[in-house]
This record gives structure tokens, sequence and C-alpha cells, in this order.
């Protein structure tokens, strides 16, 4: 049985992630990054706003100190939160992210420890041990199931696509789980949401690739508002109906930008949207002074940040102009 969530067991941490938020970069912040004149300006604002040293020239490092700060978040919050499951749903795709690197890595004979990502619930250590020796017990019961089933497709098809899919799959039937367990509504609300446009992003790729609908089947996923039926039909009309399938939910504007990408468009857009659509349905947090929602709100707005951390940094370094940079951050 899940847990009862009581707003009042999150009065002292609710107030701790208001005043954590506001040390997220703002919006001019994030456009004083942009347009620095040199990239030791742009790395000098970022070190002001509590990121690690790093190098431009560098994009491990680049990466690592992003990670670090990530990590630092989850670890502050440790201590605060009544229920581990708030934290693990922002932990756990990195469990299956290093899967994924260690699988490909066993299949060529390489070694994966470049790739791996000491940000999940597993010490990366660890998991690529279980996995090297075939010890899958030694993992959580639903991320051995996943490996398990990636790696056998892995072997049956030599296909490292599919068994990515298999393990995208498993990712959000985890986080379905792991939702469930913490027995709040909104962080429930939070994962469906996600898996929304995780399919509608597999609808449109799958079409843009000249997939079929068979295809598509293996790639969505179980859980969201937007039925595997409807999906399906749109597949075998060639993405007709697409923005009315998702009018009436948070990613139609998303949907509309995938119809338009089906007709040779770019994608930037299309996947911005998406993301930007998980965004909304957090908004209302703000409106609500304590309880689970603020903090689900708070590590989504983190990971959000990172991610246009990244997008600035990756651009710069690319010698991108600013307005395509800007036009690819999230929202």
């Amino acid at each position: 049985m899940p847990k009862k969530i009581r707003d009042t067991d999150y009065l002292a941490v609710s107030a701790r992630i208001r005043a954590m938020e506001t040390g997220l970069l703002t919006d001019g912040q994030m456009e004083q990054i942009l347009t620095a004149q040199t990239d030791e300006e742009a790395v000098k604002l970022l070190r002001e706003n509590g990121y690690p040293t790093m190098s431009l020239k560098s994009p491990e490092t680049m990466d690592a100190a992003i990670s670090a700060a990530r990590e630092e978040t989850l670890h502050d919050l440790q201590d605060s939160v009544p229920d581990e499951n708030y934290l693990d749903i922002f932990r756990l795709k990195y469990d299956y992210h290093n899967v994924k690197a260690v699988l490909k890595a066993q299949a060529v004979g390489a070694d994966p420890d470049r790739m791996l990502v000491e940000l999940g619930r597993v010490p990366a250590a660890e998991l690529k041990a279980a996995l090297t020796a075939g010890e899958l017990d030694r993992l959580p019961a639903t991320l051995a199931a996943a490996a398990r089933e990636a790696k056998e497709t892995l072997d049956a098809t030599r296909d490292p696509q599919l068994s990515d899919l298999a393990l995208d799959r498993w990712q959000f039937r985890d986080e379905t789980e792991t939702a469930e367990r913490s027995g709040s509504e909104f962080l429930q609300g939070y994962v469906r949401a996600r898996i929304d446009a995780a399919n509608l992003r597999a609808l449109v790729r799958t079409l843009r690739m000249g997939k079929t609908a068979a295809f598509l089947r293996g790639a969505l996923v179980p859980g969201g508002t937007v039925g595997e039926a409807g999906l399906l039909t749109a597949a075998e009309n060639g993405g007709a109906g697409l923005a009315e399938l998702y009018g009436s939910t948070e990613l139609a504007a998303a949907a509309q930008a995938g119809a338009d990408a089906l007709g040779g468009g770019p994608l930037t857009e299309f996947e911005k949207l998406c993301d930007d659509a998980v965004s909304g349905y957090l908004a209302g947090a703000g409106l609500i002074a304590f309880g689970e929602a603020p903090l689900v709100s708070y590590l989504a707005a983190r990971e959000r940040e990172y991610t246009n951390v990244r997008i600035l940094l990756m651009g710069r370094a690319a010698k991108l102009a600013p307005e395509v940079i800007r036009a690819r951050l999230r929202t």
C-alpha cells in the first residue's frame, strides 16, 4: 500500500525549497551567460551562482561540473525529504543510462567507464559489476528485469536501438511504480506528463525515420493520458490528426510543432515544446504553500536549469549565434 501523504510532513522542506528557489538562475542571468564577451566571463558568472569551475574547451569538464551541481542538489535535500521516492524519481534515469552504456560496451568489447554517470540510485561501479557478472539480483527488482530484457534483446537482434527502447519502457515503468509508492497524485501526474511527452516524441521520430506503426508499438510507454490506440492510428495515417489528438492537453503546441516537423521542418522547436509542456504541468506548484508539489517542482526546475546551462555552454563552445542558442533554451 502506498503511504498516505500529509502536507504537514513537508512543512520544513517546503520552507527550505522556497529559500533554495532564490538560487535558481533567472532569465536575466541566463542571458548574461549567453552574451558574455568571453568564455572566462561566462564561467565566472556560473561560478558565482554555485557551479564548479570548468573549461568550455572540454565537454567532459562541462558535463562533470553540471553533474557535480546536480549531485549537490540531491545531497542537500537527502536528510530533509520525508520520502526518498521523490529523489529517486530524479535519480533512476541515470541507472538506466548506465545499463545502456554497459550493455553496449559489452557487445563490442569496450570499457564503459567513461560513459558511466555517478548520479543514480546504484553506484556506477556496483551496477557495472552486477551486469558484468550476470548477478542481476544485486540490482533493484525493476532495474534487474529491465537489464535482463534489454540484454536478451541486444543478444537476439544485435540492434542497440531496440535494446534502448526496452530500457526506456522499463524506466517509465520504474518511475510510475516509484510515484505510486509515494502516494502523491502530484508526482504521479508529473510522471504521466513525461510519458505523454515521450510517446509524442516516439510517434514523430518513428514517422520521420520512415518506420511503421508496428515499430512505434514497441516504443510506446503505457500510463499516459493519450491512449496507445490513438497514437497508432495517427502513425498509420502518416501523422494525420496528430494536433487534434493532443489538442486538450499541455502538449497541444508541441503536437502542432510535431505535425509541422513531419512535413520536413526542423525538430528543434518540437523537442523544446515537449519539455516546456512538462514544465507547464509543474507551473501550478508555485501557488501551493507547502506539500510535495513545491519539492517536485523545484527538483524539475533544477533539472531544466542544468539542461539550459549545458545548451548555453555547448552552444558557446560551438560558436553558435546567440539567437540560435536562445531558441533552444527550455522554459
